[in-house]
C-alpha cells in the first residue's frame, strides 16, 4: 500500500513538474485580436462602443447572465466612463473604464476581472476607414502572470476570448447595418 501511494506521489509531483515546465516556455504578456469590416462611417459606430449603455445591443458577454448586475459611473460616455458587472459564473465580476477615446478613431479601456480570476488588461477598439466601410479591430493585452500560463497550458487564450471577439464585431456590423 505505501508502495502504491508513492507511486502515485511520484506520478503527480512529475505531472505537476512538466505543466510548470510547460507554462514557464509561455510568454509573459499576451493579444487577442479580431477585426471586421462594416458598411458605416467610424462616426455612426463610435458611439456604440464608447458608451457603455450601447453594449447590451452588441457585446457577446452581456446576455451569459441574465441576472447580472450592472452599474454606470463617471463620465456619461467617452473617457471616465466606467462600467462594472457582478454575475454568475459565465461572466464574473469586473469592471471597465475608458481611458481614452478620440471620436472616431479610437476607444482604449482599463479592464479589471475580479472573478473567477483577477486579471488587469487592455481593451483598445479601432476605427479605420476604408472605402464605404470601417475596419473595427477590437483587442486585448496584457501581462500574463503565472496562473495565466499554467491556463494556457490547457486552452488557447486566443481561440477562447477570439471567439467571442469575432462574435461581438458579428453583432456590432449587424446592429450599425441594419
Amino acid at each position: 500500500m505505501f508502495e502504491i501511494l508513492v507511486t502515485i506521489a511520484v506520478i503527480l509531483a512529475l505531472a505537476i513538474a512538466v505543466v510548470l515546465i510547460l507554462a514557464s516556455r509561455k510568454p509573459g504578456t499576451f493579444r487577442v485580436e479580431r477585426s471586421a469590416a462594416i458598411k458605416a462611417p467610424p462616426e455612426k459606430i463610435f458611439p456604440l462602443i464608447d458608451d457603455f449603455h450601447q453594449w447590451g445591443s452588441w457585446s457577446p458577454y452581456e446576455n451569459r447572465d441574465p441576472a447580472m448586475q450592472r452599474s454606470f459611473s463617471g463620465a456619461e460616455r467617452g473617457k471616465g466612463a466606467v462600467y462594472a458587472w457582478n454575475g454568475n459564473k459565465n461572466v464574473g465580476s469586473g469592471r471597465m473604464e475608458i481611458l481614452d477615446a478620440p471620436a472616431p478613431d479610437k476607444v482604449v479601456i482599463k479592464l479589471d476581472f475580479l472573478k473567477p480570476f483577477e486579471a488587469h488588461n487592455t481593451a483598445e477598439f479601432t476605427l479605420l476607414p476604408q472605402g464605404g466601410s470601417t475596419n473595427v479591430t477590437w483587442r486585448m493585452h496584457g501581462p500574463a502572470p503565472l496562473m495565466s500560463k499554467v491556463m494556457q497550458v490547457f486552452m488557447n487564450m486566443d481561440n477562447m476570448v477570439g471567439k467571442d471577439f469575432a462574435a461581438g464585431l458579428a453583432n456590432l456590423k449587424r446592429v450599425v447595418e441594419t
